[in-house]
């Protein structure tokens, strides 16, 4: 919630960037490829270069940095697309799961299992939102740990060399998320379902 507060702040910011980058004719989808390629590369130096984990931790920032902007550059363009939206999202997905393959493979003193569970609460928290989405209601900024939480501590970590703890942390705010968004959207379901009876 707290990070929602600052996304909110900054958006002006990004958004006359996002200005500027249009009309020096990069697009959204560009900038979607672009992130894409930092998050894998993210993915391949904590696969093959564990003793610079802050070297994966700059890739994910960049690629963050890229994601926020794709968005600012869509909107205020007025190049807001279903597929474009769709796209992105996707590859944020497979984006994860590189990124955590490249954590297992590196072998940081952590369970690949562990590491394996870290990423399946985080495509639960992901996929619970786009459940509940479809289904006509709001998710978003619901859960203590959202997608941006979570990669903020793997970087945090990750600077510090111990990304071996991210992953337990990560782990745990994706467990907690996943059950705060499914307690929302049962009750939310049965809230609904009750003022439909006659």
């Amino acid at each position: 919630m707290v990070l929602n507060q600052i996304r909110a702040r900054i958006r002006p910011f990004m958004d006359s960037v996002g200005r500027a980058l249009d009309s020096a004719g990069i697009t959204p989808n560009t900038l979607t490829a672009l992130g894409f390629l930092l998050a894998l590369v993210a993915g391949f130096l904590f696969a093959f270069d564990p003793h610079r984990q802050y070297l994966a931790a700059f890739a994910i920032i960049a690629s963050g940095v890229l994601d926020i902007l794709d968005g600012a550059v869509a909107r205020t363009s007025g190049k807001v697309t279903a597929l474009g939206s769709f796209n992105d999202s996707t590859l944020d997905r497979i984006s994860e799961i590189w990124i955590f393959a490249g954590i297992a493979f590196g072998r940081y003193g952590i369970s690949p299992g562990i590491v394996l569970l870290a990423l399946a609460f985080s495509l639960l928290v992901s996929y619970v939102r786009a459940k509940g989405e479809s289904l006509g209601f709001a998710v978003a900024g619901i859960g203590i740990g959202e997608r941006a939480e979570r990669l903020i501590v793997l970087i945090l970590f990750a600077l510090a060399g111990y990304v071996w703890i991210g992953v337990y942390i990560v782990l745990v705010l994706a467990v907690a998320t996943f059950i705060q968004r499914y307690a929302y959207l049962a009750t939310s379901i049965r809230k609904k379902n009750k003022l439909k009876e006659p």
